[in-house]
Formats: C-alpha cells, sequence, structure tokens
C-alpha cells in the first residue's frame, strides 16, 4: 500500500525536477541567445552626455545658451542626498540593495498584470535598467528587449559602483520641458540651483521620469501633485524624511516657473540677439553642430555687452528716423479677433500667442480695443488695465498714410486714429515721454521699418568684434545683414584702389585728371559720372578720395590696372575674386560689411592682416581651451615687476598685407575724407578717417570709419535693393550712426593721433593744385603730405594719370595764379567766367557712377 503511494509522489517529484530542469534550461538559452552580440555596457564608464553650450561675455557674464538637449552635468559628489532620496524612493527603493534587478518587483508587477486582466500593467524596472534602457537599448515594450535590459544590468552592476550608476540616471534622464538631468530641470521649474532645493520641490522632479510629457505643472496641476505626494510618502515610509516634514511639504502648493511663482532663468539672460547667433553660425560650421549643440563648450566672447546695446540703438534709430521719414503705415499685419476683445484674459492670451519682436527696448504688442471720435483705446502687452484707459491721440497718427496690404496702394494722410487703425489691429507702441523729466506723456504708434542694414565695430589691433548688429530686430528677422548680406560698397571701396597706386608709385600729391570718359562695352557705351555730375580737370590724388571722385578712380585703376586692384582687394579679404572690370573700381562688384570693416582695421593698424573674431576663447567641458584667437606673444609679461613707464612688448608676428608708410598716407587722406569731404557730418574728440559709399541710385549707403584703435561700419538698404531716395547718402544716414556709437565707444577707449611710421618724410603742398610750398607756409589749402623716403617727385614737371584719349593736359598752377578764368559772352549776352582750377562749391558723397 505505501510503495504506490511513494511511488506516485516520486513521479510527480521527477516530473516536477525535469521540468524545473527544462525551465532553467529554457531560460538559460534564452539568455544566452539574447546575451549574443549586446551593445557593450563597459561605454558608459566613459561618459559624456549632451551638454549645454554657454556663451560669455568678455566681462564674464552669461549672455547665451545653446543646446540640443538641455542638461548641465553634476557630478554625483555634488548631488545633495535629498535628490538622490527623492528618485530612489520614486524609481527603485531597493536599488542599493539588489543585483540590478528587482526579482520581487518583477514579480509584483507580473501577479497585478495577471490579477486585473491586463488593465493595469507596471514597471518594475530599477534605475539600472532604465539606464541600460536609456543609454543602450530602445523604448520598445517587448520580452527581448526586457531580457537584454536585465542581462546587461547584472553586467553593469558588476562594473561600476552605486553611485556611478546613479550618476549616471541622474544626468541623463528626461524631466520635460527640454529638461535632461535633475541639474537643468531644477533650473527649468524652479530657478534654482539643486542644493536649494526644498523637499516637496525634488520630489516633484522625482515624480516626472514617469510621464515627463503629461506631466506639466500647469495643465496637469493636480496629477503632479498627487504624484509629488506619493513620492514625498515613500521617502517618509524609506527613512529619508520625518511624519512632520511629510505632512507639511505634502501641504504645499504646487509652484514653479511655469505657474509664475518664481522668475524664469531663460529670461534673465538677454534676449538672443545678432550677435550670439552668429557666433553659433561660425562656430557649428567650425566644430560641427553636434559638438556645438552637445559639447558643453564654454564660449568667451568678445563682445562688449554696453557697446552692443549702443550699436543696436544706433541702427535702429536711423532705420525708424528714415522709415518714419516716407510716411507710410503697414502696421504688424496681424489681428485678434474682436469676439476675444471684450475678455482681457482672452486678448492677452491671444496676443501673447502672436509672433512678434519683442527684443527692441521700450516696444510692446497692443491690440486696438475701440475706437473712440478720434482715438484709439488699446490694451498693451505687460501693461495693466486702468480705468482711463491707454489711448493713441489722433495727432499720433497724422504722420502717416496707410497702405493697402493687397493692392500696395497709400490713403490719404490721416487724420484720426480710424484712418489707420481698426478694432483687432495688433500694433507695436511704445511710451512717449518727456526729455526733461522722464514723465510719461502719450503712447505712440511703433513699426519695424521695411528699410534694413547692419553695423559692426572691431579692435583694429586684435580683431576682437566689440558689436554687432544684423538688423532692425533679431526677433523679426533673424538674416544677419552685417555678415550674411551680399551688398555692393559703392565708394567706400576707393581706399583699395587708392592703396594699391600708393604701392604702386604714386603719391598724395600726383596728377590725376577729372575729365569724362566713354568706353564701348558689349552691353554699350559706358559713360560714368562724378556724384555731382561735373569733372574738374588735373587734381591731386588726395582730392580725389577726399572729394570721391568717380572719374579720377576710374583713371587711376586703368593706369595701375584692375588685376593689380583685384590682387589687393582679395588680399585685404574684401573679395575671394574681384572681377578686373573697371567699374568694379567703384564698388560695383557685392561683399558683405564684416569684409569691408576687417579690411579698413588693416589700414588703421599699419597694415598688418588681422583676422576679425567673436570669440576670444572657447574651452570643452573638461575646461580645456581648443581654441584661442589671440595668437602674439608678449614678451614681458612673465616679468615679476614691470619697470616704471614700460608697457608690456608684444610680438604681433602678424603678416604684413600693405606697407605702413602706405597705410598712413591713405589713413591721412581718408582723415581728409572726414574733415573735408562725404564724411564731414562726423563730429567726435579723437581723430577718425573714413570713407563713405552711396551706389548707383542710393540702393545702398555705407560709412566705415576709425580711431586710432577702433574700426566701425554701417551700411543702409533694402533687402530687396531699390533707391533709398534722391537725398540718401552715407553721409547723411550712415554717419550718425557711427556718431552715436563711437561717442561711446571713445569714452570707454580713448583714441590717439594715428601713429607715424619710420621711412618717410614730410613735405607741404597746396592740396587744391598739388604743388609743393616752403615749409614755412601756412593758410587754408596747405597740407603737410607724408612721401616714402626714396620718392621725390618732378614737381616742376610731375607724372601725371591721364589716359582715354587725354591730350594735352594743363596743370592746375598753370591755369593762373590767381584761380581765375577765361572770360565769355553766352548766347543771351550774359558774361560767364569759366574757372580755371578746381572748384569744391558743389562737391557731393561718391558713388557708383
Amino acid at each position: 500500500m505505501l510503495r504506490p503511494i511513494l511511488s506516485f509522489f516520486g513521479a510527480i517529484f521527477s516530473w516536477v525536477v525535469t521540468g524545473v530542469f527544462f525551465a532553467a534550461l529554457t531560460v538559460g538559452g534564452i539568455f544566452w541567445i539574447y546575451s549574443r552580440d549586446l551593445p557593450s555596457h563597459e561605454t558608459l564608464a566613459q561618459y559624456s552626455p549632451k551638454t549645454i553650450s554657454r556663451v560669455y561675455s568678455a566681462e564674464g557674464q552669461l549672455i547665451d545658451e545653446f543646446a540640443e538637449e538641455r542638461r548641465i552635468f553634476v557630478p554625483i559628489d555634488e548631488v545633495p542626498d535629498l535628490i538622490k532620496q527623492a528618485f530612489v524612493s520614486a524609481e527603485d527603493k531597493n536599488f542599493y540593495s539588489h543585483p540590478g534587478y528587482d526579482l520581487r518587483g518583477i514579480l509584483g508587477a507580473a501577479y497585478e498584470a495577471a490579477a486585473t486582466g491586463g488593465s493595469s500593467v507596471r514597471g518594475a524596472s530599477t534605475i539600472t535598467q532604465q539606464v541600460m534602457k536609456n543609454f543602450l537599448l530602445s523604448s520598445d515594450r517587448s520580452v527581448e528587449r526586457k531580457v537584454k535590459e536585465l542581462i546587461l544590468a547584472a553586467r553593469l552592476e558588476r562594473t561600476l559602483t552605486k553611485d556611478q550608476i546613479l550618476e549616471l540616471y541622474l544626468n541623463e534622464i528626461f524631466l520635460g520641458q527640454n529638461s535632461f538631468g535633475v541639474a537643468a530641470a531644477a533650473q527649468t521649474y524652479f530657478n534654482k540651483s539643486l542644493s536649494e532645493l526644498a523637499p516637496h520641490e525634488a520630489a516633484m522632479l522625482a515624480a516626472m521620469p514617469q510621464a515627463p510629457g503629461r506631466y506639466h505643472p500647469v495643465t496637469a496641476k493636480d496629477r503632479v501633485t498627487e504624484r509629488r505626494n506619493y513620492v514625498l510618502r515613500e521617502m517618509w515610509q524609506n527613512g529619508y524624511i520625518d511624519q512632520a516634514t511629510y505632512e507639511a511639504e505634502a501641504a504645499l502648493p504646487l509652484r514653479s516657473v511655469q505657474n509664475g511663482d518664481y522668475p524664469s532663468f531663460r529670461r534673465s539672460l538677454p534676449p538672443r540677439d545678432y550677435f550670439t547667433d552668429e557666433i553659433r553660425r561660425q562656430l557649428s560650421r567650425e566644430f560641427g553642430q553636434e559638438e556645438f549643440f552637445g559639447g558643453g563648450l564654454t564660449i568667451r566672447a568678445t563682445v562688449d555687452p554696453d557697446l552692443q546695446a549702443e550699436a543696436a540703438s544706433a541702427l535702429q534709430t536711423a532705420l525708424e528716423d528714415y522709415d518714419r521719414n516716407r510716411g507710410v503705415w503697414r502696421g504688424t499685419g496681424e489681428a485678434v479677433d474682436p469676439a476675444a476683445l471684450s475678455d482681457e484674459a482672452a486678448w492677452r492670451g491671444a496676443l501673447w500667442d502672436l509672433r512678434l519682436p519683442r527684443d527692441i527696448p521700450g516696444w510692446h504688442p497692443a491690440v486696438v480695443l475701440e475706437m473712440g471720435a478720434s482715438d484709439a483705446r488699446i490694451g498693451i502687452e505687460g501693461i495693466e488695465e486702468d480705468a482711463d484707459g491707454h489711448w493713441i491721440p489722433a495727432g499720433d497718427v497724422q504722420w502717416a498714410r496707410p497702405l493697402d496690404r493687397e493692392t500696395g496702394q497709400l490713403g490719404s494722410r490721416a487724420q484720426v486714429a480710424d484712418d489707420l487703425l481698426d478694432v483687432g489691429d495688433v500694433v507695436l507702441v511704445r511710451a512717449m515721454t518727456s526729455d526733461a523729466d522722464g514723465s510719461f506723456i502719450r503712447w505712440t504708434l511703433r513699426q519695424v521699418p521695411e528699410v534694413q542694414g547692419g553695423f559692426m565695430a572691431m579692435d583694429v589691433n586684435t580683431g576682437r568684434v566689440l558689436a554687432m548688429q544684423g538688423g532692425f530686430s533679431y526677433e523679426s528677422s533673424v538674416f544677419n545683414r552685417a555678415t550674411q548680406a551680399q551688398r555692393q560698397p559703392g565708394s567706400s571701396f576707393k581706399p583699395f584702389v587708392y592703396a594699391a597706386a600708393l604701392d604702386n608709385n604714386y603719391t598724395p600729391a600726383t596728377i590725376v585728371v577729372d575729365e569724362p570718359i566713354r568706353i564701348n562695352t558689349p552691353q554699350g557705351l559706358w559713360e560714368p559720372k562724378n556724384s555731382s555730375g561735373r569733372h574738374y580737370g588735373p587734381t591731386p590724388l588726395r582730392t580725389g578720395i577726399e572729394q570721391s571722385r568717380n572719374l579720377m578712380t576710374i583713371r587711376i585703376a586703368d593706369d595701375i590696372g584692375m588685376e593689380r586692384v583685384a590682387e589687393y582687394a582679395e588680399s585685404f579679404g574684401v573679395y575671394d575674386r574681384l572681377a578686373p572690370f573697371l567699374a568694379n573700381a567703384l564698388g560695383a562688384q557685392e561683399t558683405t560689411l564684416f569684409k569691408m570693416v576687417a579690411a579698413y582695421a588693416m589700414f588703421a593698424n599699419g597694415g598688418e592682416r588681422v583676422e576679425p573674431t567673436l570669440v576670444d576663447r572657447v574651452q570643452d567641458r573638461r575646461g580645456r581651451t581648443v581654441y584661442r584667437h589671440d595668437q602674439r606673444v608678449c614678451r614681458t609679461c612673465d616679468m615679476r615687476v614691470m619697470p616704471a613707464g614700460q608697457v608690456p612688448v608684444i610680438d604681433t608676428n602678424r603678416e604684413r598685407v600693405m606697407d605702413a608708410v602706405t597705410a598712413y598716407q591713405l589713413t591721412s587722406m581718408l582723415e581728409g575724407a572726414v574733415e573735408r569731404g562725404s564724411g564731414s557730418g562726423v563730429d567726435l574728440p579723437v581723430p577718425i578717417a573714413g570713407k563713405t559709399g552711396t551706389t548707383n541710385d542710393a540702393k545702398d549707403v555705407w560709412f566705415i570709419g576709425y580711431s586710432s584703435n577702433i574700426v566701425a561700419g554701417c551700411y543702409l538698404g533694402y533687402d530687396q535693393p531699390r533707391s533709398l531716395g534722391e537725398r540718401a547718402f552715407g553721409g547723411t544716414l550712415c554717419v550718425p550712426v557711427f556718431n552715436a556709437f563711437m561717442r561711446e565707444a571713445v569714452a570707454e577707449y580713448g583714441g590717439t593721433e594715428f601713429t607715424v611710421p619710420p621711412g618717410g618724410y614730410w613735405v607741404k603742398i597746396d592740396r587744391v593744385t598739388g604743388q609743393r610750398l616752403p615749409d614755412d607756409a601756412s593758410g587754408p589749402n596747405v597740407i603737410a603730405e607724408y612721401f616714402r623716403e626714396g620718392t621725390d617727385p618732378d614737381w616742376l614737371a610731375p607724372y601725371v594719370v591721364s589716359g582715354f584719349g587725354d591730350e594735352v593736359v594743363i596743370l592746375p598752377w598753370e591755369a593762373g595764379d590767381t584761380g581765375g578764368g577765361r572770360a565769355i559772352t553766352t548766347s543771351t549776352g550774359e558774361s560767364r567766367v569759366i574757372p580755371g582750377r578746381t572748384d569744391f562749391g558743389t562737391m557731393s558723397s561718391g558713388g557708383l557712377y
């Protein structure tokens, strides 16, 4: 009787053992199959996550950030225990004891899924498994992925310590709002560092991994609060906080940047502008997009924030003044549904959703709420409503005529607000204040100008770009007109023609014929003219550039050869290749403001090559310098004590692109262009040299000028080139921008007389005739010219640049000592005198033709 029973149980035991054996064998086989060809977990020991690249000003102020994944890496020993405890409580309370997987958690999740028929499935992944999933595996829900995850988790636990694994997790985990890692999330949600977080804030961060895309602190506030309190309860039950702390923290409302409880970190930074965006463009090209947006670079920019603000303000003022003088109202082209205007929250929300420029100091988006008899009531973003309301009076619209955007037709000049505006129109406004005491006067309409422009300033010795403004407003147009816009430089290119001439045996007193030129071309007869429409006969070289004579410039280019001019322009970096056509001597070929300003810097520093840069230094995530712009060598900086009155000796080790004497001669002539020529509007307390440029039909106007240490340039023009008008010149539109900026620059950086290099001698000449004068001569036409040693012009029979069929040339002093002319009688019987020498009375700025 006993034997059959024992045999029965023995058989059952055998079947069980056999089943367990085969089950174990099957599981082992599955694990063996999936363990092959797994990614190596050992790469995690060299973890280099994508982190934020940050841009700092020259003074060390954080001015911008760039990131594909917004992450701030924090070593585990710098992560507060509170943060570790919150995440361990929320995600893996047995983290410090399990071997990489939590068998009890897996069985519990399986039981719950079976008990609910699959309606409730919770994850059982440990922190180690999540690290494997995030780094080495996909996020798909499959048995295969889960098995691989378990295998890799077990291997990782044998390779790294618990703290190392937790470091990977806390820096890699996505926590919503483009925040990766706990440090970036703390900044995003609370604008705090990790050490500043309270338990309820740490618990909120730990609540996020469960559903970072759905757990938004505003739209899912109740769900986030519930999950936060669950994490706090787990922290209490795990012994990390006491009951009193749990109850007090759980009772607190959910607070975050997104709910308006804390100021935003991003808004504490200056708005992104053309300068930092150009850094992005250049360094992305230099280091690659992946390294720039994920390499955690520390970038020290050359920008001077005060001068950058002044550059933006000066250019914006010039563009707005020009646009307002045209008297055309275009508005923003945006509108809010009139049905939403009765609800303040609704119209404010609609206004906020519109893409409008918000980076112009003092300007505010606004919407027209209602029309009065002659005024318009507006609601203004960021400005509270009051009992009287905010109004645009009739007097503020009478400067403009409305433009019909569909037909392009202009209406009659506005008399009341209703002539320009409709209810629901979105406009830009700023407060008009009293110049005397700053008191508020009224709100006034503004609009982004149609005309655009660029401005740039840099140090002539180092190439450090101090300021750059690529348009009226970065938020209205990210196209950088300082670096990307290809424009005709017009007469601002002429100094390169004169530089080539001075290095080709010309002197400032060389006589050049200013007479009509006619050239047959395949496109027809080309007849270039001076800007004034007149010609002035034989004239000294200095006068040619001071008065921007087109005909003289063409003769010079023809005499020395356009190939020689092209060689100079290319060596200065103005062009990669300049086509050797005479029209290009007048700036017909397009280039950028960035290249022109950099080239003028070489005039200012005595002819040494200088490369413009927006970045002083770049360091990688480990603090190693991977780029440094200034490669000059300081020979005395290692001295412990510098002798009194001695300055550091710096070896520039730079290529010379221009003879130093030539550079000074050209600078002296460009000083004359500022003092007596088209740049005479320059009004600064230090010596300035510079040149205007006004292209054919005034499609572009330029001015580039420099002091002994700073060069700055400006251009204005429409993005789709068209005439700016008959009264548009570089001297009238760009010089005021230069003045406004350089006043601040000179106040900060100063300026001196331009350095006279060795290798020359002084001679006094008559600047009108080019004739040599005695050393003690004085008078308004007397000027001291610097001649290169070895050049001794034949003053009685000087070399004359003529060409183009010119025959006998009468020199200026041969036309008569008194400057008189030949008297004639016109066909109407009136007496006229034909002047015998140059007349300066009607000079204007130079141009393309």
